[in-house]
């Protein structure tokens, strides 16, 4: 009995000097994309801002390929240290696991760390279309189906379910012209080659602020304050519609809960400040403040609700 006891107090002063010691070396962030946009954009702000509060290096490493799937396997394989995290979004821990088979596990494979932020979706078309609300939108779309095609940014993305969603609700139905990449399916909206889409808010903006895109309805419960002019999907008759491009940071599971609650901790605080509020609004990114635990739930939830769509809409793509 007397070992165990022993054993057991080891355990526990190991892990709390391994918490007081952390960081003793520098911290990565995987970003599961490319230099530049919105996911690079998190990564790099959190990296400088945690940097900064832990007195350590915090870098970023970017590791694109496959849907973000190269990045969740190098981090769910990683040691439960503290030493590498990565910035976990809407595709990754939302769209992904619920439309297709995926190497990890969304859930048992990652520590939630802490919630960054979202950046809202917005449905917008064509200039070209005579409409000027989403009733008439649908009225429009119904009548003329057959000569209309919409925009997504790949199959199983947000902005592609977000809009087979409406399509559901509204009763409408037309063909998805899939690209690969927000970019260029806003290209091909742009030139007319489709005629609608609803991508993120901060992809959108500059192309509806140069006239490009005409803005119909937004996600979220509160008119957004950059275009306060464009109502809600609620306020224009439709419910359900919340989804956000979210961003946050997750580790590798079994991550000591001290090291979790510090990160959170130090995030939490740099997210607080008006500098770094201002930065994630310049890619309309809305901080959303959770606990890991909430983050954890808000996590299976979004996954569940994204798999019943995808299964409604008969959009799993392995099968």
């Amino acid at each position: 009995m007397a070992r165990w006891i022993f054993l057991l107090f080891a355990a526990s002063f190991s892990i709390g000097a391994l918490a007081q010691a952390y960081p003793a070396k520098p911290v990565k962030i995987i970003v599961p994309a490319q230099p530049g946009g919105g996911l690079d954009l998190v990564g790099r702000t959190v990296a400088d801002q945690l940097g900064r509060s832990l007195g350590q290096s915090v870098v970023v490493e970017n590791l694109s390929g496959g849907g973000g799937i190269i990045a969740t396997q190098t981090v769910a394989r990683a040691a439960p240290d503290g030493y590498t995290l990565m910035v976990g979004y809407v595709a990754t821990h939302g769209t992904n696991p619920a439309v297709r088979k995926v190497p990890y596990d969304a859930v048992r494979d990652f520590t939630p760390i802490t919630m960054i932020g979202g950046t809202r979706n917005i449905l917008v078309v064509h200039p070209s279309l005579l409409v000027a609300d989403l009733k008439g939108f649908v009225d429009y779309v119904k009548k003329n189906a057959a000569t209309l095609t919409y925009a997504s940014g790949g199959m199983g993305t947000l902005n592609h379910l977000a809009m087979e969603q409406l399509k559901g609700d509204a009763g409408f139905d037309i063909p998805v012209a899939h690209y690969r990449g927000i970019g260029p399916a806003i290209n091909d909206l742009r030139g007319g080659q489709t005629q609608m889409m609803m991508p993120g808010l901060a992809a959108a903006l500059p192309h509806i602020r140069n006239g490009r895109m005409r803005p119909l309805a937004v996600t979220g419960l509160a008119r957004h304050p950059l275009l306060p002019e464009v109502p809600t999907f609620e306020e224009s008759g439709f419910k359900g519609y919340d989804a956000v491009q979210w961003y946050g940071i997750v580790g590798p599971a079994r991550l000591p809960a001290e090291i979790t609650r510090r990160l959170h901790a130090e995030i939490s605080k740099a997210l607080a400040t008006p500098a770094l509020q201002q930065r994630l609004a310049s890619e309309a990114i809305d901080p959303m403040p959770m606990s890991p635990e909430q983050f954890g739930k808000f996590i299976q939830a979004e996954i569940a609700r994204w798999g019943a769509l995808a299964r409604e809409r008969k959009i799993l793509l392995d099968d």
